[in-house]
């Protein structure tokens, strides 16, 4: 086939010296900033964007492949070792990992979490390899109308998901796209949002806006909370760090659930991996109950294993629907979008056209890094959890000061050290008020997309906008959306609904026992 053709080729070019030296730092980075709370990959890659503008295309980008997975895992290492996850992908395996931890058997969570991971980001991998071609294909048949519809569609979907309030969603997105605007119109050369400084006329750098928005922002949200008493403390994880054979079959068939749930999540624009992770979660709950043993809430090996993998094969399928489409359907993949076109890549239909031998070497990239991470983590992973003890103090200045150097080595211009201080200051008031981040930095990567796509379609159908929805690939992502939409809804109002009726059974219990 030649799928597995260009992925030889691309194996070829990945097992040098010098890219091999890459990943394994990606890897390494990765796992070492996911590891820390509020950290995680997206961080990752902001802070390192500015500094690889002199590597090679395929030096930063198979790096970039390692931090992608390593900081999925890193996250868990904190979840499970202090019940404190490094990032919301990693919340619902925390649960059942931090109760083994608690048991004695943090080093076979630990094992679990990072086979999971493994399993599930190599199958979604090989189907992105297989089919991430095919969808190259399908993609060519968009149109300027099948764009603006993709991206309404990135749109609405990350910003009704990923936030417990649509309105903060949504307001997350419109800030996103008011930044994205700041700048020259290249249609028609007017100033929009400048306030008459020369320096915005090109616009604010994505860089700029991605560094302190995460960056700068969790600095200032970690420093409002100094002072506050911190009682969890880190769990030694000293010990065996592998399954037993019981224990691998157990946790086999979770591995395998839990990718089938994460595999569809990554094309989907959904915010992330936090709601196949929690589906996964859930399913294994359900399916411990008609144990004869039920182990959930006593530290279930499955309740480890399913989220885990769900996490990585959302990662990996995410990475095709990048390539193949040109649509983050995260954060993180939203950076690695940057990444790209700093080189002047734009993933979508033709990437795999004009840039085959990146796309190809970058997928062989992916399967290294996740060897490299199951190498660095099976037997490392208390070493990993280490970090943890690092006074906070010192972490978070010296991020400060890697984020303002990356800043001005990208641009050289006071300014962007100004501007990004003031969109720090605004992403340490969306954490305080739980506006979520996600939204913002996929409206900053799409909305040109959706401006220009929008304004292609109605030049060419003499501003009918009909035109916006005459088609089945528009037609269908319309409906689709407008279904999520309401699954979404229903969703939201089954868990208040449900939340309500706990409360009331747990004020009659008090008013019970306050009358006995």
């Amino acid at each position: 086939m030649d799928q597995l053709t260009h992925l030889l080729n691309g194996f070829g070019q990945i097992l040098t010296p010098q890219n091999l030296l890459w990943v394994i730092v990606g890897a390494f980075l990765g796992t070492a900033i996911g590891v820390l709370p509020g950290l995680g990959s997206a961080m990752a890659v902001a802070l390192l964007l500015p500094l690889t503008f002199t590597l090679e295309p395929l030096s930063a980008l198979t790096m970039f492949a390692g931090i992608y997975f390593g900081g999925l895992f890193g996250d868990s290492i904190a979840g499970i070792l202090m019940n404190t996850p490094g990032n919301s992908t990693a919340i619902a395996s925390s649960f059942e990992g931090h109760m083994m931890a608690l048991n004695g058997r943090a080093p076979q969570a630990l094992a679990t979490a990072a086979i999971g991971a493994f399993t599930g980001g190599i199958l979604a991998t090989v189907l992105v390899v297989f089919f991430a071609p095919t969808m190259a294909d399908l993609a060519t048949q968009f149109g300027p109308a099948e764009y603006f519809a993709l991206a309404v569609f990135a749109f609405i979907a990350i910003s009704t998901v990923v936030a417990d309030s649509v309105i903060r969603g949504l307001s997350a997105l419109a800030l996103g796209l008011a930044l994205a605007v700041v700048g020259i119109d290249q249609s028609t050369g007017t100033a929009r949002f400048t306030f008459g400084i020369p320096a915005l006329f090109d616009g604010i750098s994505v860089v700029v806006i991605t560094v302190a928005l995460l960056a700068i922002g969790e600095v200032l949200h970690v420093a409002s909370k100094v002072g506050r008493r911190d009682d969890k403390k880190l769990i030694h994880a000293g010990g065996r760090p592998w399954l037993s054979g019981p224990e691998f079959r157990a946790a086999l068939p979770a591995w395998l659930r839990g990718t089938g749930f994460g595999v569809p999540f990554g094309i989907i624009p959904a915010g992330g991996a936090e709601v196949p992770t929690f589906l996964a979660y859930g399913t294994e709950r359900k399916l411990d109950a008609r144990r004869a043993k039920p182990m959930f809430g006593k530290g279930s090996i499955q309740g480890v294993a399913g989220p885990e993998a769900a996490g990585n094969a959302t990662a990996g399928s995410a990475m095709g629907a990048l390539l193949a489409l040109g649509l983050p359907t995260s954060a993180t993949a939203a950076l690695l979008l940057v990444a790209f076109q700093q080189y002047g890549m734009q993933p979508g239909p033709l990437l795999f056209e004009r840039s085959a031998d990146i796309v190809w070497a970058l997928l062989a990239a992916l399967f290294i890094a996740m060897v490299v991470l199951l190498i660095l983590n099976l037997p490392f992973a208390p070493m990993w959890a280490m970090l943890l003890k690092v006074p906070k103090e010192y972490l978070y200045a010296g991020i400060t000061v890697f984020a303002a150097f990356g800043v001005y080595a990208a641009g050289a211009s006071t300014i962007d050290l100004g501007v990004m201080i003031g969109i720090g200051v605004l992403g340490f008031v969306m954490r305080q008020y739980d506006v979520p981040l996600a939204p913002v930095l996929i409206a900053l990567i799409l909305g040109p997309l959706a401006e220009y796509s929008l304004r292609d379609a109605m030049a060419n159908s003499s501003n009918n906008a009909a035109v916006l929805v005459s088609s089945p690939i528009t037609i269908g992502l319309y409906v689709v959306l407008v279904v999520g939409v309401i699954w979404n809804g229903y969703r939201r109002v089954q868990e208040r609904r449900l939340a309500a009726e706990l409360d009331a059974a747990e004020a009659a219990a008090d008013e019970s026992a306050t009358t006995r």
